[in-house]
């Protein structure tokens, strides 16, 4: 997707100079600024465009993070992909179960959550407050299962894994969940989620 956008940019260049000459100073100086222009547009704003590529579409109604992990404990389990309103469900309850989780380990997630204790988990609870970290944390233990976070690598072109939760639980076939940024998780194409595995197998 960045080389064709590259290539895009060196071809919009390109027929710019012949503009100079085909339709006139005015049209093509202006064409040579637009080019100029795009030559700073950031090439990582396109990341979370690629890595959506990887994902399934979870949609982003506070509930990502808990959609795609319950989604991702299905397809492990070998269990039909849930439609939207169970996943839903799913997810909701798994909250449910976090939150409580965070109650029960109270003493060994307390100092690293951020502010009150008690007012964070009565927070979580609500359907529209985003998860991270912590959250998948306390999911991993509330399902007994690893759960594998990756990313978009601009460098590599490659997904990478960029945290790892409930290793205690083993580390074949985790829970496989994308990050894109800006706060929103995905769940893995199960394709996409195969072949991972056998990259992590070869390791």
């Amino acid at each position: 997707m960045l080389s064709f956008l590259r290539v895009a940019l060196f071809w919009y260049f390109s027929c710019s100079l012949c503009f100079l000459l085909l339709l006139g100073y005015d049209l093509a100086l202006w064409l040579l600024k637009v080019n100029f222009l795009l030559s700073f547009l950031p090439f990582e704003k396109f990341n979370l465009v690629i890595s959506m590529d990887y994902g399934l579409g979870i949609p982003g109604d506070g509930r990502c993070l808990f959609r795609s992990v319950v989604h991702g404990a299905c397809l492990r389990s070998g269990k039909p992909s849930p439609c939207e309103s169970r996943q839903k469900e799913l997810a909701d309850e798994l909250r449910a179960k976090v939150a409580d989780e965070f109650i029960r380990r109270r003493a060994e997630t307390e100092w690293f959550l951020e502010g009150d204790f008690d007012t964070y988990v009565v927070q979580m609870r609500q359907p529209h407050m985003w998860g991270g970290e912590p959250e998948l944390l306390m999911a991993s233990h509330v399902l007994q299962t690893p759960i594998t976070v990756s990313m978009w690598d601009k460098s590599s072109g490659n997904l990478k894994i960029i945290a790892e939760y409930g290793q205690e639980y083993g580390k074949e076939n985790p829970i496989r969940v994308l990050y894109h940024g800006y706060g929103h998780y995905d769940a893995l194409k199960s394709e996409i989620s195969s072949a991972e595995s056998m990259l992590r197998r070869k390791r």
